[in-house]
């Protein structure tokens, strides 16, 4: 499945105003989910296969690293929860990257996703994706839609993550 976002990370200021907003919105609870993200080694782009209880996907997608909304595309393919199998080849084939593991909260607000993140090595953060799975929101919407998340979390710009949990770990063990 092909979908495209736009969405930002931030460093979690202040946890009680979001959950509030998220009460608030009346945001759907999917779950917590402790997601275990492999990166491999590619020429183009992110290769991850995530592994958790509620998500099981091999997800590549290519966004540039830049402080606020940006777009990406990706590209998603569910694995189901057996997904050892195909960890161990893609490892063998491509070579590990590095391994990103966290306890993710799962929320949506219509077709925004918001996370809350426990990074094991990073801290906490906030996601917001706003996703546009058959091409009827565009763009320009679902920058909208993230910007008036980050207003209403009181994101400020200090606290925009412009790169991947996975950049993250590879510059702190540099």
């Amino acid at each position: 499945m092909h979908v495209v976002n736009v969405e930002i990370k931030a460093r979690l200021g202040d946890e009680e105003k979001v959950r509030r907003v998220l009460a608030e919105k009346k945001a759907f609870f999917k779950g917590k989910d402790h997601q275990v993200d492999t990166y491999f080694k590619i020429n183009n782009g992110r290769l991850k296969l995530r592994q958790g209880n509620i998500e099981n996907k091999l997800v590549y997608y290519d966004r540039r690293n830049e402080k606020g909304p940006k777009q990406s595309d990706v590209l998603l393919f569910e694995v189901g929860k057996d997904s050892d199998s195909l960890k161990k080849a893609l490892s063998k084939a491509l070579g590990v990257l590095v391994v990103v593991d966290k306890m993710r909260e799962i929320y949506f607000v219509g077709n925004v996703k918001i996370h809350i993140d426990e990074v094991k090595g990073l801290g906490s953060f906030v996601e917001i994706e706003a996703i546009d799975e058959n091409g009827s929101i565009g763009v320009e919407e679902l920058r909208k839609q993230c910007e008036e998340f980050m207003k209403l979390f009181g994101i400020r710009e200090e606290d925009l993550v412009p790169i991947s949990y996975s950049d993250l770990l590879l510059k702190k063990k540099e």
